[in-house]
């Protein structure tokens, strides 16, 4: 076939090229023959122009120089926006794709090869819908080390699983669809199977060393034995032997180092989270991790119903600084955005819809993150998913204004494989943390939880210093239990909540230095519910917090208990409020148709300074105590207690009491202090107090242990 005719006129050409956009492309692609740079660049002909590839391929290419350029108005037919500037190599092998390299049909040898700036389409391969796989396109330009971007502008479809190791280059899919029709089939329990899969290089480099000396908590200097096996800049993945069994590991992260610091330490950008003892193993592997390999803006059409023949887009393993978003998932089986082994990232207005399981360990999630460090999940949404978000051992990330509806499954949830500084802040849907078992330590530390709503918030295993600041837990006729707010008290502190279920506080570790503290906040409570379970030994403070419904509601922990500003409220027809702290503190704040029975078995304290009472129960006492072998003290200071005819406002009748109201207010009702409540050590001192129409029933006689009439005003 002849070269078709055109123009030797300079000025048509460049009419041409800047008509084409592709003026900088040609340019560019000239001065691959230049001559040094003295020198005046060499003349490499004319710039020939055809419509498609099609005619490019059939074109005579026997009489064209090497170096000859040419624009195509369009890969199918002109105008199809598949258009491209290529140059001649009369020398090259190159493997045809269809795209960047383009063989003659009837020559072995010699290809055309696409010049561009390092963004390629793949409209330039043929692309224009998802008719036909794009696979060999997608593998064409990733696996090009010139491209840096790759772009989308129509909906495509792939049906292989791909994995690379490039670094540096952004895949943009336009928001168009992305489809994975008959798509190959996945590998047994592999969510790194994706569509598209980056995983760094795990190089045969490998550093052991046993810990000679302890690692305080938010340490970042390592002792690696021989510091001269690392450089700064370098990655490695590190990790610590299990506590017990095969997944109890405080540190599983993928770390750069920052500093030789001596001939034995290193310093890395991590700090780690848990106290590590002496004797402890660190394992080291040196890694060359993809970096920079972002994906975006996709609606991505999950096709298969399980583990192998289910698809989902993007996975990354040995990655640094790998962002996604824009991605628009309905139906996939994998997490739509899995990581492992990632560092410095971010998943941005991503969601996911309806997805094939959510029962399938594993499946069903928006993005799940393990050994990740340093990663933020914004702006993201499930529907009817499993978790929106999933952090195992992971440390140091954030998710904000991310939202789950159709939340049964849960959203937010941590492995409990000692994850540690996490913080989430206005968000909504169920959250629980550190739920999978033991098996993997059930673990986490410095959670903290800000605006946040949700039918239901567990953090009852080991959470040490959980933070929760304004979170709404409002249950819903679906899910059973919900409304509930479960704590674990080593350092909790919770401001500004509410929960129309119960608050459960339980006890699971103890590692925190800083006090158990819930505050200005408002639980509500069936009949019968515990409150403190046995387990809680260490002090709980509850301050300016309204309890709703404490109908025999139960704080069975032992340790000290502060009700501080607090309103407990209750039904006249229902049963006290049992404490069996040993130690209990009320400071003003109100009971209103409940009171307080001291239920230990052990000797108990009970101090009330400047609180109302009000009202009955099913009782008949205001505050009453149960169990004679025991001694409880009393010490009442500045009570207002109003109680109907028959109530008692303090009913004591057997046990060792040490009694003491002094500046109280005793209106209606009855006192009955039993001597039988006053022998051996006991005490009685009412004196200073009120008493306006109360009825005293059958106190102990006065003398040097009981003084009950003194500096009272009963009328």
């Amino acid at each position: 076939m002849s070269v078709p005719h055109h123009s030797t006129s300079a000025s048509s050409r460049r009419n041409v090229l800047r008509a084409s956009g592709l003026a900088g492309l040609v340019m560019a692609g000239s001065a691959v023959a230049a001559a040094p740079a003295q020198a005046a660049p060499a003349h490499t002909g004319d710039v020939l122009n055809l419509d498609t590839v099609a005619a490019l391929r059939a074109l005579n290419t026997k009489p064209l120089a090497d170096g000859t350029q040419i624009l195509l108005a369009g890969y199918h037919a002109p105008g199809d926006g598949g258009a491209m500037a290529l140059r001649w190599d009369k020398k090259s092998t190159a493997a045809h794709n269809g795209g960047t390299v383009i063989a003659p049909t009837h020559a072995k040898t010699g290809r055309w090869h696409q010049l561009h700036t390092g963004t390629l389409d793949f409209r330039t391969f043929g692309h224009f819908d998802a008719k036909t796989p794009a696979d060999t396109a997608l593998d064409a330009m990733v696996n090009d080390k010139s491209v840096h971007r790759i772009e989308a502008h129509t909906d495509l479809l792939f049906t292989k699983r791909h994995l690379f190791d490039r670094s540096n280059i952004e895949l943009d899919f336009g928001g168009h669809h992305i489809h994975t029709t008959d798509i190959e089939k996945n590998t047994h329990d592999n969510p790194f199977g994706a569509v598209l899969s980056f995983r760094g290089t795990v190089t045969d480099t490998t550093v052991k060393h046993t810990l000679s000396a302890a690692m305080p908590d938010l340490s970042d200097l390592f002792e690696v034995g021989d510091a001269s096996k690392f450089a700064v800049g370098q990655w490695w993945a590190v990790e610590i032997n299990a506590l017990s069994g095969q997944y109890e590991k405080e540190i599983q992260r993928l770390v750069q180092v920052t500093g030789v610091v001596d001939a034995t330490h290193i310093r890395v950008n991590y700090q780690i989270g848990w106290d590590l003892a002496a004797g402890r193993t660190l394992s080291w592997t040196r890694i060359e991790p993809v970096d920079r390999a972002h994906v975006r803006n996709m609606v991505f059409e999950g096709w298969g119903e399980d583990e192998m023949t289910g698809s989902h887009p993007v996975a990354y393993e040995y990655a640094v600084r790998c962002d996604v978003s824009g991605i628009e998932a309905i139906g996939t089986f994998w997490p739509v955005v899995m990581r492992r082994w990632c560092t410095y990232y971010r998943t941005e207005q991503c969601s996911l819809t309806n997805p094939k399981s959510v029962t399938y360990g594993g499946a069903g999630y928006l993005t799940q993150q393990i050994y990740c460090l340093y990663g933020h999940v914004e702006d993201c949404h499930t529907s009817n998913a499993r978790h929106l978000n999933d952090f195992t051992a992971s440390a140091y990330c954030y998710v904000t204004n991310c939202h789950g509806d159709g939340d049964d499954e849960g959203p937010f949830v941590t492995h409990g494989q000692f994850e540690h500084d996490l913080t989430y802040t206005g968000n909504s849907g169920l959250m629980t943390f550190a739920n999978s078992g033991t098996a993997w330590g059930g673990r986490a530390k410095r959670i903290t939880v800000r605006r946040h709503a949700c039918s239901w918030f567990v953090a009852r295993v080991k959470i040490t210093d959980l933070t929760l600041e304004d979170v709404l837990v409002i249950g819903k006729k679906s899910l059973d239990g919900s409304g509930m707010l479960w704590v674990n008290a080593d350092g909790v502190q919770m401001r500004g909540c509410t929960a129309t279920g119960p608050l459960i506080v339980s006890r699971a570790s103890d590692l925190s230095a800083r006090p158990n503290v819930i505050a200005d906040s408002s639980f509500a409570f069936a009949a019968g519910a515990e409150i403190t379970q046995a387990g809680v030994t260490a002090p709980l403070a509850l301050q300016r917090t309204t309890l709703k419904g404490v109908d025999g509601a139960l704080f069975n922990g032992t340790g000290p208990l502060v009700l501080d500003q607090c309103t407990l409220t209750g039904s006249k027809d229902t049963a006290p409020v049992s404490l069996a702290h040993t130690d209990i503190t009320v400071l003003g704040g109100e009971l209103r148709d409940t009171g307080l029975k001291l239920t230990s078995a052990k000797d108990q304290r009970l101090r009330i300074d400047g609180t109302r009472l009000s009202g009955t129960n099913k009782d008949g006492a205001l505050l009453a105590r149960t169990g004679p072998d025991r001694t409880v003290d009393w010490q009442l200071g500045g009570l207002d207690s109003t109680a109907p005819e028959g109530t008692a406002h303090v009913l004591l009748t057997e046990g060792t009491n040490r009694y003491r109201a002094t500046g109280s207010t005793f209106t209606g009702g009855r006192l009955e202090l039993r001597p039988a409540a006053f022998g051996g050590s006991s005490h009685l001192l009412h004196t200073g107090c009120v008493e306006d129409g109360t009825e005293r029933t059958a106190l102990p006689d006065e003398g040097n242990r009981v003084a009950h009439t003194s500096a009272t005003l009963r009328f």
